[in-house]
């Protein structure tokens, strides 16, 4: 989701639930503490640089059960960055403390914000060896030896 988008569904809601990908809920006395740019500079395994921009936000739970954000002020946090930070239209990824802090994509459904899961994943591929797609094999072209058949001590 983008930094509009989340405006525009924030301009939609009263109240703003986050749902980790889990299926549990981020405590209604969330704060966010931060909205902020993050520009990471990297090289990747087969030598390409490259860059990636994302608007972050932190979310954080306290102790001060009656905190609640409403969709109003969180929207009025986010244009005060936007102003401040010259932020762009750009994804966002969310930042929540779980066993550690983990890093989420953001979606909207049925009046809910989803914290998505998100993966690593090789950028080159075709310079490390990894096949783009498991290669096929015919069974019937396995040797007997090689195959799986009653009798051949393979299980």
């Amino acid at each position: 989701m983008k930094l509009s988008e989340i405006k525009t569904h924030l301009a939609k809601v009263e109240q703003i639930n986050f749902v980790l990908p889990s299926g549990e809920q981020v405590p209604s006395h969330f704060h966010v503490t931060e909205v902020g740019s993050i520009q990471k500079h990297f090289i990747d395994c087969g030598g390409t640089v490259r860059k990636e921009s994302v608007i972050n936000f932190q979310l954080f739970t306290a102790e001060d059960y009656d905190h609640r954000l409403s969709a109003e002020k969180l929207r009025a946090i986010i244009e005060l960055s936007e102003r401040k930070l010259a932020l762009d239209d750009l994804e966002i990824e969310v930042e929540y403390q779980g066993n550690t802090i983990g890093k989420y994509g953001l979606e909207f459904q049925n009046g809910d914000f989803y914290l998505t899961a998100t993966q690593t994943d090789c950028l080159a591929k075709d310079q490390c060896g990894i096949p783009s797609q498991k290669p096929r094999i015919r069974l019937s072209t396995l040797k007997e030896a090689e195959s799986c058949a009653p009798g051949s001590g393979c299980c």
